[in-house]
């Protein structure tokens, strides 16, 4: 009796934590481990929701950041806006002015055309010409009621007739897909030097005339069958916002002359 007390009190430790270990392994077992889970969830729940709450110091940066931004696109768009009314009261008090903004333009044909929150409902019909500060920008070649498209003077579809403002040199301006165009003279050796300006012709029937354009960039006399010039376009066709739009123009174009351009 004594021996076997000594035993058990030297023993019982051990096989009571052998027994213990034991019989979580068959728990763990039985349950496939969910209530190890369970208790390692409820431990750590408290501290996922302490790691959860957001931090207010970032949100109130974050909040900061989006106003800030806001405030420069607002002051950007009412220093275009202000730019657009001071070109507009340039034009004649006579001629009807539409202002419109730039909504489309793909990466695709960015030098080809934009579309224009302004359509049908607002008395807008192709052919109209749509201006920016600096000058002529295009031609609108379709209308819904809603929206028009413009053709660009960038485009390499683009013809309209031009002439020299110092010298009355005319020619035809073609887009070339950039922010200049190609001026094809009808002379052989025309009058023409760098920086000299270039506007719509008298003879066109598509544009007013005397809506300037661009001014010469380089020269080649030598291009056969006629000289050509690279004209820098006045208007920011690389970045159109608002623009203004007008009615088709009215003067008579004479016969055989660049009256289609």
């Amino acid at each position: 009796m004594f021996t076997a007390r000594r035993w058990w009190e030297r023993l019982g430790l051990q096989l009571g934590l052998l027994g213990l270990v034991v019989g979580g392994a068959l728990v763990v077992r039985q349950t496939q481990g969910e209530l190890l889970v369970e208790f390692y969830d409820g431990i750590m729940r408290p501290f996922e929701v302490f790691q959860s709450q957001p931090n207010q110091e970032y949100l109130t940066n974050a909040k900061v950041q989006e106003l800030q931004a806001r405030i420069v696109e607002l002051e950007s768009q009412n220093k275009n806006i202000k730019a657009l009314l001071k070109y507009v009261e340039k034009e004649p008090q006579n001629t009807p002015t539409i202002p419109a903004r730039v909504v489309g333009r793909s990466a695709d044909n960015w030098w080809q055309q934009v579309t224009l929150n302004r359509g049908s409902n607002t008395g807008i019909q192709e052919g109209y010409v749509v201006k920016a500060e600096g000058g002529l920008v295009g031609l609108i070649n379709s209308v819904t009621p809603n929206t028009s498209r413009v053709l660009l003077i960038s485009d390499m579809n683009s013809q309209v007739g031009v002439n020299i403002s110092r010298t009355g040199g005319k020619g035809i301006l073609r887009g070339d897909g950039s922010a200049d165009a190609v001026l094809e003279f009808y002379e052989k050796v025309p009058n023409v030097k760098p920086g000299d300006v270039v506007s719509t012709s008298t003879y066109s029937s598509k544009f007013p005339s005397g809506v300037p354009i661009g001014k010469i960039k380089s020269l080649d006399l030598k291009r056969l069958p006629a000289s050509v010039a690279t004209v820098e376009l006045f208007p920011p066709i690389r970045s159109l916002d608002w623009v203004t739009i007008h009615p088709k123009p009215q003067n008579p174009a004479p016969k055989n002359t660049d009256s289609k351009k």
